[in-house]
């Protein structure tokens, strides 16, 4: 064999060599980026069955998800919105004012609910048709845009009472919010429902491509005639029923509503999507993520109550599993 053989031979064993190394690197960076935090979940789930007797009961289990739910409802919104690169900051104001116009009609409506349901509804659409206008028609950037109506309507409600609570619901009102269907939490049926309903329409429907489309890259989302501006009010406008619906809950559930409720929701719950796997850029992310995200927050809070740890770290813990995600979905996406 001729030495040039020799250079080619070793040469083609050193290429499949390395073909075989990226090959491999490859598929590690896939498995942590799309199932590292599932790794995470399960040994935070397995660190808290051993150090928390009391964590695997079905009572704790089941407040775990109670807990959850309200920012899960919202978390489900806010999905939609991110995946079109945007962000809705005014979901917490929304959740205050809604469970406010919810609570002053409630008392004085007996068995009826439907206008007080109706009006809370209508108060998050409001506010996510006035995001989705300065955003799209305004050409305002979102975080700009939802600013604004974050500071709108967390004024409304301040204006509507004079800063007071509002309390006393009647009994079907608060039903919505500390009622069981069987053993399982009305709140939670609530968030179960709105999940697969959000799943199936980002997951299977024309409208959720389109949403993963123009989050993907606007112009292009234009050029191919998807309806860009349809879409982002619509998400937008979905953000904010889903906010106005977390509203209503939490209110039913405290059996009344303060002008400051909902106060930092939005930064709960955008953590809990984008440790979900939606990318603050858009284009990616789904429910089922989300669902992740906000179960491994309800989860590492409870657990650290339940150890006692004081509440001066456990938002700086909720800040390290932030930042590990981000980070995860960077190695996922690079």
């Amino acid at each position: 064999m001729s030495s040039t053989d020799t250079q080619t031979n070793t040469v083609a064993i050193m290429l499949r060599q390395a073909n075989q190394q990226t090959s491999t690197a490859t598929k590690v960076k896939s498995f942590i980026g799309n199932y590292g935090i599932l790794v995470i979940f399960a040994l935070v789930l397995i660190f808290l069955a051993v150090a928390a007797p009391n964590f695997l009961t079905l009572d704790n289990l089941v407040n775990v998800v109670r807990q959850s739910s309200i920012i899960g409802i919202i978390a489900l919104g806010m999905t939609f919105i991110m995946i079109t690169a945007g962000i809705d900051l005014s979901v917490g104001s929304v959740v205050g004012l809604a469970g406010m116009v919810f609570a002053i009609l409630a008392p004085s409506s007996g068995d009826a609910l439907i206008i007080p349901l109706i009006a809370g509804l209508g108060v998050g659409l409001l506010v996510g048709f006035l995001s989705a206008a300065l955003v799209v028609w305004g050409k305002i950037l979102p975080f700009l845009a939802t600013l604004a109506t974050m500071a709108i309507a967390r004024t409304a409600a301040l204006v509507i009472t004079d800063g007071q609570v509002v309390s006393g619901l009647s009994g079907p009102a608060e039903w919505l919010g500390a009622g069981f269907v069987g053993p399982i939490p009305v709140p939670v049926i609530i968030f179960i429902l709105a999940a697969l309903l959000c799943d199936f329409v980002l997951s299977r429907t024309k409208f959720g491509s389109h949403v993963y489309a123009v989050g993907g890259n606007e112009e292009s989302s234009k050029k191919v005639g998807i309806p860009v501006s349809r879409v982002l009010f619509t998400v937008y406008l979905i953000g904010g029923a889903l906010a106005a619906i977390g509203g209503l809950v939490l209110t039913a559930r405290l059996d009344g509503a303060a002008p400051t409720a909902g106060l930092t929701y939005e930064l709960q719950v955008i953590a809990a999507v984008v440790i979900g796997g939606t990318s603050l850029f858009g284009g990616t992310g789904n429910i089922r993520g989300t669902v992740v995200g906000v179960l491994l927050l309800g989860v590492v809070m409870n657990g650290m109550n339940l150890l006692g740890v004081s509440s001066y770290y456990q938002q700086g813990v909720q800040g390290l599993i932030l930042a590990l995600a981000v980070l995860l979905n960077r190695w996922k996406t690079d």
